[in-house]
Protein backbone atom coordinates (compact mmCIF):
# COMPACT_ATOMS: atom_id res chain seq x y z
CA UNK A 1 0.00 0.00 0.00
CA UNK A 2 1.65 3.25 -0.86
CA UNK A 3 2.06 5.85 2.36
CA UNK A 4 -0.51 8.46 1.21
CA UNK A 5 -3.32 5.41 1.26
CA UNK A 6 -2.02 4.19 4.45
CA UNK A 7 -2.14 7.47 5.72
CA UNK A 8 -5.92 7.88 4.28
CA UNK A 9 -7.29 4.70 5.34
CA UNK A 10 -5.83 5.19 9.04
CA UNK A 11 -7.27 8.57 9.37
CA UNK A 12 -10.51 7.19 8.28
CA UNK A 13 -10.72 3.81 10.43
CA UNK A 14 -10.19 6.18 13.60
CA UNK A 15 -13.50 8.24 12.31
CA UNK A 16 -15.56 5.01 11.68
CA UNK A 17 -14.48 3.83 15.28
CA UNK A 18 -15.72 6.93 16.64
CA UNK A 19 -19.51 6.63 14.54
CA UNK A 20 -21.57 4.35 17.12
CA UNK A 21 -20.81 7.28 19.69
CA UNK A 22 -23.48 9.36 20.71
CA UNK A 23 -22.34 13.02 21.57
CA UNK A 24 -22.10 12.81 24.97
CA UNK A 25 -19.47 9.74 25.01
CA UNK A 26 -16.89 12.22 23.57
CA UNK A 27 -16.04 13.51 26.80
CA UNK A 28 -15.98 11.13 29.33
CA UNK A 29 -12.63 10.06 31.37
CA UNK A 30 -13.85 7.88 33.99
CA UNK A 31 -9.99 7.38 35.69
CA UNK A 32 -6.56 8.85 34.80
CA UNK A 33 -5.80 5.86 32.44
CA UNK A 34 -8.61 6.34 29.85
CA UNK A 35 -8.68 9.19 27.48
CA UNK A 36 -12.04 10.56 26.19
CA UNK A 37 -12.22 9.68 22.53
CA UNK A 38 -12.42 13.50 21.14
CA UNK A 39 -8.97 13.80 22.55
CA UNK A 40 -7.52 10.90 20.98
CA UNK A 41 -9.28 12.21 17.50
CA UNK A 42 -7.47 15.40 18.50
CA UNK A 43 -4.03 14.20 19.61
CA UNK A 44 -3.17 12.18 16.62
CA UNK A 45 -4.00 15.03 14.58
CA UNK A 46 -1.43 17.27 16.65
CA UNK A 47 1.29 14.88 15.96
CA UNK A 48 1.11 15.47 11.86
CA UNK A 49 0.62 19.31 12.43
CA UNK A 50 3.47 19.57 15.24
CA UNK A 51 6.32 16.85 13.77
CA UNK A 52 5.41 17.10 9.99
CA UNK A 53 3.43 20.10 8.97
CA UNK A 54 4.57 23.16 10.60
CA UNK A 55 8.36 22.07 10.53
CA UNK A 56 8.38 20.59 6.77
CA UNK A 57 5.11 22.28 4.71
CA UNK A 58 5.84 25.84 3.56
CA UNK A 59 3.31 28.41 4.58
CA UNK A 60 1.29 25.71 6.48
CA UNK A 61 -0.95 28.16 9.36
CA UNK A 62 -2.35 26.53 12.12
CA UNK A 63 -5.67 25.51 12.36
CA UNK A 64 -5.76 27.02 16.16
CA UNK A 65 -2.21 27.91 17.76
CA UNK A 66 -4.05 26.50 21.56
CA UNK A 67 -4.37 23.18 20.26
CA UNK A 68 -0.45 22.31 20.95
CA UNK A 69 -1.05 22.90 24.21
CA UNK A 70 -5.19 20.97 24.74
CA UNK A 71 -3.42 18.63 22.59
CA UNK A 72 0.00 17.21 23.45
CA UNK A 73 0.24 14.45 25.55
CA UNK A 74 3.46 13.73 27.27
CA UNK A 75 5.89 14.90 24.69
CA UNK A 76 7.71 17.51 27.17
CA UNK A 77 10.21 19.00 24.72
CA UNK A 78 6.81 19.98 22.93
CA UNK A 79 5.88 22.28 25.64
CA UNK A 80 3.44 22.69 28.15
CA UNK A 81 0.13 20.17 27.88
CA UNK A 82 -3.15 20.06 29.24
CA UNK A 83 -2.52 17.64 32.63
CA UNK A 84 -3.94 14.07 31.53
CA UNK A 85 -6.18 13.98 34.80
CA UNK A 86 -8.06 17.13 33.09
CA UNK A 87 -8.67 15.60 29.79
CA UNK A 88 -12.54 14.86 30.43
CA UNK A 89 -13.13 18.44 30.92
CA UNK A 90 -12.66 19.93 27.75
CA UNK A 91 -16.01 20.42 27.12
CA UNK A 92 -14.42 22.73 24.66
CA UNK A 93 -12.97 22.04 21.37
CA UNK A 94 -16.57 21.03 20.45
CA UNK A 95 -16.71 17.53 18.82
CA UNK A 96 -17.54 19.34 15.84
CA UNK A 97 -14.30 21.79 15.75
CA UNK A 98 -12.05 18.43 16.58
CA UNK A 99 -13.37 16.91 13.52
CA UNK A 100 -12.84 20.21 11.54
CA UNK A 101 -9.35 19.84 12.79
CA UNK A 102 -8.82 16.75 11.31
CA UNK A 103 -9.77 17.77 8.04
CA UNK A 104 -7.76 20.91 8.02
CA UNK A 105 -4.62 18.83 8.97
CA UNK A 106 -5.39 15.47 6.18
CA UNK A 107 -5.65 17.92 3.79
CA UNK A 108 -2.56 19.65 4.33
CA UNK A 109 -0.91 16.12 4.34
CA UNK A 110 -2.14 15.47 1.15
CA UNK A 111 -0.19 18.18 0.03
CA UNK A 112 2.46 17.07 1.93
CA UNK A 113 2.27 13.69 0.93
CA UNK A 114 1.50 14.64 -3.14
CA UNK A 115 5.20 15.96 -3.15
CA UNK A 116 8.68 14.10 -3.04
CA UNK A 117 8.81 12.82 -0.03
CA UNK A 118 12.82 12.91 1.73
CA UNK A 119 14.88 9.94 3.71
CA UNK A 120 14.51 12.47 6.58
CA UNK A 121 10.37 12.44 7.17
CA UNK A 122 9.49 9.71 5.29
CA UNK A 123 10.32 7.64 8.74
CA UNK A 124 8.23 10.53 10.69
CA UNK A 125 5.29 10.05 8.16
CA UNK A 126 5.17 6.38 9.09
CA UNK A 127 5.85 6.61 13.20
CA UNK A 128 2.71 9.15 12.73
CA UNK A 129 0.51 6.75 11.52
CA UNK A 130 1.44 3.87 13.25
CA UNK A 131 0.90 6.29 16.51
CA UNK A 132 -3.05 6.67 15.49
CA UNK A 133 -2.70 3.28 14.81
CA UNK A 134 -2.00 2.55 18.76
CA UNK A 135 -4.56 5.13 19.58
CA UNK A 136 -7.15 3.47 17.38
CA UNK A 137 -6.65 0.06 19.79
CA UNK A 138 -6.70 2.54 22.69
CA UNK A 139 -9.85 4.72 21.38
CA UNK A 140 -11.83 1.42 21.25
CA UNK A 141 -10.49 0.15 24.56
CA UNK A 142 -11.37 3.49 26.39
CA UNK A 143 -14.52 3.62 24.46
CA UNK A 144 -15.59 -0.21 25.81
CA UNK A 145 -14.82 1.34 29.34
CA UNK A 146 -16.14 4.20 29.22
CA UNK A 147 -19.81 2.05 28.06
CA UNK A 148 -19.01 -0.56 30.64
CA UNK A 149 -18.79 1.43 33.44
CA UNK A 150 -22.02 3.31 32.26
CA UNK A 151 -24.87 2.07 34.90
CA UNK A 152 -27.12 1.28 31.71
CA UNK A 153 -23.93 -0.88 30.02
CA UNK A 154 -24.85 0.39 26.25
CA UNK A 155 -24.34 -1.37 23.53
CA UNK A 156 -21.25 -0.21 21.35
CA UNK A 157 -21.82 -2.46 18.06
CA UNK A 158 -22.09 -6.10 17.24
CA UNK A 159 -18.14 -7.24 17.69
CA UNK A 160 -18.71 -10.70 17.35
CA UNK A 161 -14.75 -11.62 17.62
CA UNK A 162 -14.81 -10.27 20.96
CA UNK A 163 -15.14 -13.57 22.20
CA UNK A 164 -12.65 -15.77 21.37
CA UNK A 165 -12.73 -19.91 21.64
CA UNK A 166 -9.58 -21.29 20.16
CA UNK A 167 -9.64 -23.75 17.85
CA UNK A 168 -6.40 -25.72 18.39
CA UNK A 169 -5.86 -28.25 21.00
CA UNK A 170 -4.55 -27.61 24.64
CA UNK A 171 -1.15 -28.88 24.88
CA UNK A 172 2.35 -27.28 26.44
CA UNK A 173 5.24 -27.13 22.96
CA UNK A 174 8.56 -27.87 24.33
CA UNK A 175 11.50 -25.91 22.86
CA UNK A 176 15.01 -26.61 23.39
CA UNK A 177 17.78 -25.03 24.91
CA UNK A 178 20.23 -22.40 22.51
CA UNK A 179 21.47 -19.37 21.32
CA UNK A 180 18.15 -17.63 19.31
CA UNK A 181 17.97 -13.97 17.69
CA UNK A 182 15.60 -11.56 18.86
CA UNK A 183 14.25 -8.90 17.50
CA UNK A 184 12.75 -7.01 14.30
CA UNK A 185 14.97 -7.21 10.78
CA UNK A 186 12.80 -6.03 7.51
CA UNK A 187 12.96 -2.90 5.80
CA UNK A 188 9.26 -1.96 6.71
CA UNK A 189 8.49 -0.07 9.64
CA UNK A 190 9.24 -0.55 13.58
CA UNK A 191 9.50 0.49 16.45
CA UNK A 192 12.79 1.82 17.91
CA UNK A 193 12.05 -0.43 20.72
CA UNK A 194 12.06 -4.06 18.82
CA UNK A 195 16.05 -3.29 17.91
CA UNK A 196 18.67 -3.90 17.77
CA UNK A 197 18.34 -7.47 17.01
CA UNK A 198 20.65 -9.48 19.22
CA UNK A 199 20.90 -12.99 20.66
CA UNK A 200 19.61 -14.59 23.67
CA UNK A 201 20.49 -17.59 25.37
CA UNK A 202 17.36 -19.91 26.66
CA UNK A 203 17.08 -22.54 28.81
CA UNK A 204 14.73 -25.91 27.40
CA UNK A 205 11.32 -24.75 28.05
CA UNK A 206 8.14 -25.42 27.58
CA UNK A 207 4.70 -23.22 26.27
CA UNK A 208 1.00 -23.48 26.11
CA UNK A 209 -0.48 -23.63 22.32
CA UNK A 210 -3.61 -22.01 23.74
CA UNK A 211 -4.30 -19.49 26.21
CA UNK A 212 -6.01 -19.79 29.40
CA UNK A 213 -9.97 -20.10 29.37
CA UNK A 214 -12.76 -18.61 31.43
CA UNK A 215 -13.51 -21.60 32.56
CA UNK A 216 -10.11 -22.82 34.04
CA UNK A 217 -9.86 -18.95 35.53
CA UNK A 218 -13.25 -20.07 37.20
CA UNK A 219 -11.63 -22.97 38.83
CA UNK A 220 -9.10 -20.55 39.71
CA UNK A 221 -11.58 -18.15 41.54
CA UNK A 222 -13.28 -20.95 43.07
CA UNK A 223 -10.37 -22.54 44.61
CA UNK A 224 -9.78 -19.21 46.19
CA UNK A 225 -7.39 -18.17 44.04
CA UNK A 226 -7.95 -14.10 44.90
CA UNK A 227 -7.79 -15.06 49.05
CA UNK A 228 -4.61 -17.00 48.65
CA UNK A 229 -2.11 -14.71 50.16
CA UNK A 230 0.69 -17.25 49.07
CA UNK A 231 0.43 -17.02 44.98
CA UNK A 232 0.52 -13.44 44.96
CA UNK A 233 3.29 -10.62 44.47
CA UNK A 234 3.18 -8.27 47.50
CA UNK A 235 2.80 -5.32 45.47
CA UNK A 236 -0.30 -7.39 43.65
CA UNK A 237 -1.85 -8.81 47.08
CA UNK A 238 -2.15 -5.10 47.91
CA UNK A 239 -3.69 -4.12 44.55
CA UNK A 240 -6.30 -6.97 45.05
CA UNK A 241 -7.21 -6.24 48.64
CA UNK A 242 -7.31 -2.09 48.65
CA UNK A 243 -9.47 -2.32 45.10
CA UNK A 244 -11.58 -5.31 46.15
CA UNK A 245 -10.85 -7.55 42.97
CA UNK A 246 -12.38 -11.01 42.89
CA UNK A 247 -12.67 -11.33 38.97
CA UNK A 248 -11.41 -9.83 35.85
CA UNK A 249 -12.34 -6.53 34.79
CA UNK A 250 -16.26 -6.46 33.21
CA UNK A 251 -17.48 -9.47 35.31
CA UNK A 252 -20.33 -9.75 37.43
CA UNK A 253 -22.03 -11.80 39.07
CA UNK A 254 -26.18 -12.10 38.87
CA UNK A 255 -28.84 -15.19 39.58
CA UNK A 256 -25.67 -17.36 40.56
CA UNK A 257 -23.90 -16.89 37.02
CA UNK A 258 -21.06 -14.95 35.81
CA UNK A 259 -21.65 -12.39 33.16
CA UNK A 260 -19.13 -9.89 31.51
CA UNK A 261 -19.76 -6.60 29.93
CA UNK A 262 -19.06 -6.79 26.12
CA UNK A 263 -19.04 -4.33 23.44
CA UNK A 264 -22.08 -6.11 22.18
CA UNK A 265 -23.74 -6.06 25.53
CA UNK A 266 -23.72 -8.44 28.54
CA UNK A 267 -23.61 -11.67 28.66
CA UNK A 268 -23.32 -15.20 30.24
CA UNK A 269 -19.82 -15.74 30.47
CA UNK A 270 -18.47 -18.20 27.86
CA UNK A 271 -16.41 -20.88 29.81
CA UNK A 272 -14.62 -22.20 26.38
CA UNK A 273 -13.16 -18.47 25.55
CA UNK A 274 -10.16 -16.92 26.30
CA UNK A 275 -10.07 -15.25 29.45
CA UNK A 276 -9.47 -11.45 28.98
CA UNK A 277 -9.15 -8.19 30.70
CA UNK A 278 -6.57 -9.47 33.34
CA UNK A 279 -3.21 -7.87 35.15
CA UNK A 280 -0.52 -8.80 35.00
CA UNK A 281 -0.85 -9.51 38.47
CA UNK A 282 -3.48 -12.26 37.91
CA UNK A 283 -1.26 -13.43 35.44
CA UNK A 284 1.44 -14.09 37.68
CA UNK A 285 -0.71 -15.53 40.47
CA UNK A 286 -2.98 -18.00 37.70
CA UNK A 287 0.42 -19.53 37.08
CA UNK A 288 2.05 -19.80 40.56
CA UNK A 289 -1.40 -21.90 41.58
CA UNK A 290 -1.19 -23.94 38.40
CA UNK A 291 2.60 -24.34 39.61
CA UNK A 292 3.91 -22.93 36.03
CA UNK A 293 4.89 -19.39 35.44
CA UNK A 294 4.43 -16.71 32.98
CA UNK A 295 6.89 -17.35 28.93
CA UNK A 296 9.48 -14.36 28.92
CA UNK A 297 9.16 -11.90 26.08
CA UNK A 298 11.94 -13.97 24.15
CA UNK A 299 10.74 -17.34 25.12
CA UNK A 300 7.29 -15.84 23.15
CA UNK A 301 9.00 -14.56 20.38
CA UNK A 302 10.92 -17.62 19.81
CA UNK A 303 7.90 -19.84 19.95
CA UNK A 304 5.29 -17.59 18.40
CA UNK A 305 5.22 -19.56 15.40
CA UNK A 306 4.29 -22.71 17.15
CA UNK A 307 1.19 -21.23 18.35
CA UNK A 308 -1.91 -19.18 16.81
CA UNK A 309 -1.61 -15.33 18.26
CA UNK A 310 -2.79 -12.13 17.58
CA UNK A 311 -6.42 -12.22 19.24
CA UNK A 312 -4.98 -11.36 23.23
CA UNK A 313 -2.24 -9.22 24.18
CA UNK A 314 -0.15 -11.75 26.46
CA UNK A 315 1.58 -10.76 29.93
CA UNK A 316 4.87 -11.70 30.08
CA UNK A 317 7.55 -12.14 32.83
CA UNK A 318 9.80 -9.13 31.16
CA UNK A 319 10.79 -6.06 32.31
CA UNK A 320 10.03 -3.59 29.93
CA UNK A 321 13.71 -2.51 29.33
CA UNK A 322 16.04 -1.79 25.90
CA UNK A 323 17.98 -3.73 24.47
CA UNK A 324 21.48 -4.19 24.29
CA UNK A 325 23.30 -0.86 22.25
CA UNK A 326 19.40 -0.01 22.48
CA UNK A 327 19.78 4.00 20.83
CA UNK A 328 17.29 6.43 21.56
CA UNK A 329 16.38 8.38 18.70
CA UNK A 330 16.97 12.01 18.56
CA UNK A 331 14.49 14.67 19.78
CA UNK A 332 11.36 15.25 20.36
CA UNK A 333 10.50 11.05 18.73
CA UNK A 334 13.19 9.90 21.47
CA UNK A 335 10.16 10.63 24.41
CA UNK A 336 8.09 8.21 22.34
CA UNK A 337 9.67 4.85 23.82
CA UNK A 338 12.28 5.14 25.86
CA UNK A 339 11.37 7.00 28.80
CA UNK A 340 9.05 4.42 29.61
CA UNK A 341 11.41 1.63 30.14
CA UNK A 342 11.07 1.29 33.46
CA UNK A 343 8.12 -0.60 36.05
CA UNK A 344 6.01 -1.92 32.92
CA UNK A 345 5.65 -5.60 32.15
CA UNK A 346 6.27 -6.04 28.48
CA UNK A 347 3.20 -7.48 26.38
CA UNK A 348 3.54 -10.22 23.22
CA UNK A 349 1.22 -10.61 20.37
CA UNK A 350 -1.79 -8.32 19.36
CA UNK A 351 -5.64 -7.98 19.68
CA UNK A 352 -9.00 -7.96 18.28
CA UNK A 353 -8.58 -4.10 18.75
CA UNK A 354 -4.94 -3.85 17.31
CA UNK A 355 -5.84 -1.94 14.02
CA UNK A 356 -4.77 -3.82 10.24
CA UNK A 357 -1.48 -3.21 9.43
CA UNK A 358 0.30 -2.75 12.69
CA UNK A 359 0.81 -6.39 14.27
CA UNK A 360 4.22 -8.21 14.05
CA UNK A 361 5.40 -10.87 16.34
CA UNK A 362 8.48 -8.54 17.43
CA UNK A 363 6.36 -5.72 19.14
CA UNK A 364 6.78 -5.17 22.07
CA UNK A 365 3.56 -3.71 24.05
CA UNK A 366 3.80 -2.26 27.66
CA UNK A 367 1.77 -1.45 30.18
CA UNK A 368 1.71 -1.30 34.39
CA UNK A 369 1.20 -4.67 36.10
CA UNK A 370 -1.82 -3.52 37.67
CA UNK A 371 -3.98 -2.45 34.33
CA UNK A 372 -6.30 -4.58 33.00
CA UNK A 373 -8.98 -2.48 30.29
CA UNK A 374 -6.81 -4.18 27.19
CA UNK A 375 -7.75 -7.15 26.07
CA UNK A 376 -5.43 -9.06 27.89
CA UNK A 377 -4.57 -12.54 28.26
CA UNK A 378 -2.10 -15.29 29.51
CA UNK A 379 -0.32 -18.17 27.88
CA UNK A 380 1.02 -20.14 30.51
CA UNK A 381 5.01 -21.41 30.56
CA UNK A 382 7.40 -24.17 32.23
CA UNK A 383 10.91 -24.96 32.57
CA UNK A 384 12.21 -28.02 31.66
Amino acid sequence: MKLIELFLQTRSDSETLCKPLEIEDYVVQPIVDVSPPKWHLGHTTWFFEEFLLVPHLADYKRFDDSYAYVFNSYYESMGKRVVRTDRGNLSRPSVSDVYDYRKHVTNAMRLLLGGPISDEIKPIIEIGIHHEKQHQELLLTDIKYILGNNPLQPIYRDKTDEVLIESQSHEMLSIEEGVYQIGYTSEDFCYDNEQPRHRVFLEPYSIASALVTNREWIEFMDAGGYENVLIWHTEGWDWVQKQQINSPMYWYYKDDQWYNYLLSGSQKIHPDAAVTHISYYEAFAYAQWKGMRLPTEFEWEVAQDKFQWGKRWEWTESAYLPYPNYQKPDGALGEYNGKFMVNQKVLRGASIATAAHHARSTYRNFFHPYLRWQFTGLRLAQSL
